[in-house]
């Protein structure tokens, strides 16, 4: 879950590689997985895709117990908002989703109006807070 990464877990990281364009998507949803490596496209055991993934400098060191690297994954599953609009997630967003707009190497992220599902709540718009865009 996005809410569960601390920034020191992404201190490591070099960039971001997106196989897919971000601009067409409201949402990913991301996971530190344990790899082999600090670079290159890893391998992806999930159901529905793999959308990107992040890579780590050469100052990243591997666990001593078991030689993996912890590296996010960006992925989506078959009942995500991008292939099923009105399904689960028309009005919402899985926990571990945020805006993939507000991703960065060393940045977790956030959610948005847009990752969320749809414009600002009346108190929220009485109020005047917005969510970043």
């Amino acid at each position: 879950m996005s809410a569960l990464i601390a920034k020191d877990e992404l201190s490591h990281e070099a960039g971001i590689v997106w196989l897919e364009d971000i601009e067409a998507l409201d949402y990913v949803r991301q996971s530190l997985d344990r790899l082999p490596t600090r670079r290159g496209r890893p391998a992806y055991h999930r159901a529905g895709r793999m959308v990107g993934y992040a890579v780590l400098g050469s100052q990243a060191k591997a666990s001593r117990s078991s030689g993996t690297f912890r590296r996010r994954v960006f992925w989506l599953l078959p009942h995500d908002r991008d292939t099923a609009p009105e399904g689960l997630y028309a009005g919402s967003a899985p926990a571990e989703a945020v805006d993939p707009r507000t991703l960065s190497p060393g940045d977790k992220g956030r959610k948005t109006e847009r990752s969320e599902g749809g414009p600002p709540s009346r108190a929220m718009r009485e109020m005047g807070i917005t969510l970043p865009l």
